[in-house]
């Protein structure tokens, strides 16, 4: 867990500005959910991995809870107790802190932040494809290059395997092991719980497939799954959504990966994330869920979403050698020639904040070239200098620091001339 010193408490803040800005033009309205929830809620379909490094206490009331480790459960609650009777689809988005007892490493804290995009109501692949496309967005709009998406789909798979009677544990044990990138482990496991040769070969096949033109390889996908309903449904809906951000002229890098899987047991369609070539971490990703909020009690509630890392897109930026966008606010320094000047400056830095300048005033009882000198160091362009001889006249002297001129200033003309 870190401390963000101003630099880099302004990079996350820019960022986070940025997603609440993206949700506003897609329509997303932002909800706020604890830190703090229930254990049990939490820990559903969250997956063995997240189970483990969730961070967990007893309250003094006897309670089981734990630090959020993600948002969805906790916007999937929302949903299924307090919003089932607003219109669909449900827009929604938050903004926070999450808590995971992850080893620290490069990408990895244990208190980390995320934006957070779910949309609720909708199976049509519409919905999957606006999620990839404003996650796009989002990257385009920080000032991210050369990113791209790892696109595939958990129906696939889950599909073969379902055929194959694998239960659903089963089937979550084998997907963890293939989110941990550990396909031969996966594989073996199968073969463990008495999948068929056939079975074997096919996700074998599957597994490999990782391709940068979706479209060539679509039909070795179906050849391969040509004899299971489920994954060839699956197929079918992930080709869908790809054809939406084409016929949408949504611009994304894609990879098509198969294999991919993401460690939160609850996803049960498309699934992605997004990389850049600097960093072998995703900086987000999402996918569908069309049963979570079945388990809360909450009724059928199709879901798809996402969850971009602002600690991780920052790091990208880093590495990236990208600037900020943001523009410096101009601040003005209000300078007292003497201590009898401290109330008549602090009444004049309030009337420059009542206008919308950036005014600081002098307080640590430096003498005037000393406060210059601090002024020029800190980047300040114009000072606004308080003594009692110009207060006499109804002046004060602003000083262009850049130029080195000053010039006496009538306070009825300050903020006019500071305008201008």
């Amino acid at each position: 867990m870190r401390d963000f010193l101003p630099e880099e408490a302004e990079k996350l803040r820019f960022i986070e500005q940025t997603a609440r800005e993206l949700a506003r033009l897609y329509g997303y309205n932002e909800v706020i959910t604890p830190v703090v929830e229930n254990f049990e809620l939490l820990a559903v379909k969250v997956g063995e991995e997240n189970r483990k490094r969730m961070y967990v206490f007893e309250d003094l009331g006897g309670r089981r809870v734990a630090l959020r480790p993600e948002f969805t459960a906790s916007v999937a609650r929302l949903v299924a107790f307090k919003m089932q009777t607003v219109p669909r689809p449900l827009r929604l988005f938050s903004v926070g802190s999450l808590y995971r007892y992850d080893e620290p490493q490069f990408g990895r804290y244990r208190e980390f932040w995320q934006a957070n995009y779910e949309l609720f109501g909708s199976t049509e692949p519409v919905a999957d494809a606006e999620i990839v496309a404003l996650t796009r967005y989002l990257m385009k709009k920080t000032g991210l290059r050369n990113y791209y998406f790892k696109v595939g789909h958990v129906g696939i798979l889950r599909g073969i395997m379902e055929k194959e009677g694998f239960s659903e544990d089963q089937q979550n044990g084998i997907m963890q092991l293939l989110d941990g990138k550990l396909w031969d482990d996966a594989l073996e496991t199968v073969r463990e719980l008495g999948g068929s040769q056939t079975c074997l070969d096919n996700l074998e096949a599957l597994l490999k497939t990782r391709s940068k033109k979706p479209e060539e390889a679509f039909e070795a996908i179906r050849e391969i799954v040509k004899d299971y309903p489920e994954a060839l449904s699956a197929l079918q809906n992930l080709e869908k959504i790809l054809s939406f951000l084409k016929s949408g002229d949504v611009e994304v890098d894609l990879v098509l990966d198969i294999g991919l899987a993401r460690g939160l047991e609850y996803y049960t369609g498309m699934v992605f994330e997004v990389y850049v070539p600097e960093m072998n971490v995703a900086l987000g990703g999402g996918g569908r869920y069309d049963r979570l909020i079945e388990l809360f009690g909450g009724g059928k509630i199709p879901g798809v979403g996402v969850a971009p890392g602002i600690d991780r897109i920052s790091l990208a930026l880093e590495k990236q050698g990208i600037a900020l966008k943001t523009s410096k606010e101009e601040k003005i320094l209000v300078i007292p020639v003497d201590a009898e000047m401290i109330g008549t400056a602090f009444k004049i830095s309030s009337l420059l904040r009542n206008e919308g300048f950036c005014a600081e005033i002098e307080a640590m009882g430096r003498s005037v070239s000393q406060a210059l000198s601090e002024a020029d160091r800190k980047g300040i362009k114009r000072t606004v200098i308080v003594g009692p001889r110009e207060m006499e006249e109804g002046n004060v002297v602003l000083r262009d620091m850049e130029k080195r001129r000053q010039e006496p200033v009538s306070l009825e003309h300050l903020l006019s001339k500071l305008k201008h």
